[in-house]
């Protein structure tokens, strides 16, 4: 059984987690981080990662980057793994970030969702086969509306993939509406949709000649991003010091 510390476990994605790490043989949370005391954890709640006394093997992470350089060196103290899910980090900390990888393992990655990250795998694969073929790429992505960047940084990510399988040669589009030309070929254009609740929708499109290659991904809930940390953190325990992400935990081959 591999126990697990809840960092920032009052709020929602923590209490997602502690949910389904309860319904999980593999994995316990045996202790919680949080400022804010909610009063209905099973496990002691301490009021920051400094405080906690509680041996475990794995660090979860879902806080604010105000709390991740206590969480950095904590980690990088003990040697304890932490699976690092908070977003919004500055320069300086994502090289703290680094330096802690070489003190322990950290695992960090732009999506937690274990269906995005084969995603990014297979779409290298058909990027290698259908852009020499001179299929043109579009990626369209939909969030609710209360979702402030555009496109998302899966976007940008399940972009990279593919660019990265091509030698970096595409440029990113974001606008066509001021340009009156036929479109190059070499580039990756992107379109963003807000509306509603929409949890997280990307569809990746290879348009070749009389054909239309589609890659989807639905997220119905955020309940995908706690099951990849879960699985992160499963897979995270027990490895050596290093930079990982959810490319290391998906593995189709």
């Amino acid at each position: 059984m591999i126990k697990a510390i809840m960092h920032g476990c009052n709020g929602k994605m923590g209490q997602m987690i502690t949910g389904l790490a309860a319904a999980d043989d593999e994995i316990e949370i045996v202790a919680g981080v949080d400022a804010f005391e909610a009063g209905n954890n099973t496990y002691p709640v301490f009021k920051s990662i400094g405080l906690c006394d509680v041996e475990a093997d794995v660090v979860i992470d879902f806080s604010s980057a105000q709390a991740i350089d206590g969480l950095l060196d904590y980690c990088a103290e003990k040697k304890l793994p932490c699976v690092l899910c908070t977003t919004g980090l500055s320069e300086a900390q994502l090289q703290k970030v680094e330096e802690a990888s070489e003190k322990t393992a950290v695992l960090k990655s732009a999506n937690m969702s274990l269906g995005i990250n084969m995603l990014l795998k297979l779409l290298k694969k058909a990027a290698g086969i259908l852009a020499p073929a001179g299929f043109d790429m579009e990626i369209v992505e939909k969030h609710h509306n209360k979702k402030v960047d555009a496109p998302s940084g899966t976007a940008l990510a399940l972009a990279d993939s593919i660019n990265e399988e091509l030698g970096n040669a595409y440029e990113y589009i974001y606008d066509r509406s001021g340009r009156r030309e036929k479109r190059p070929a070499k580039e990756i254009g992107f379109s963003a949709v807000r509306g509603g609740t929409i949890v997280g929708e990307h569809d990746v499109i290879f348009a070749g000649a009389d054909e239309v290659v589609t890659f989807s991904h639905t997220a119905y809930s955020k309940a995908v991003f706690g099951k990849g940390a879960i699985q992160a953190a499963k897979f995270l325990a027990g490895k050596p010091a290093g930079r990982y992400d959810m490319s290391d935990v998906v593995d189709i081959g």
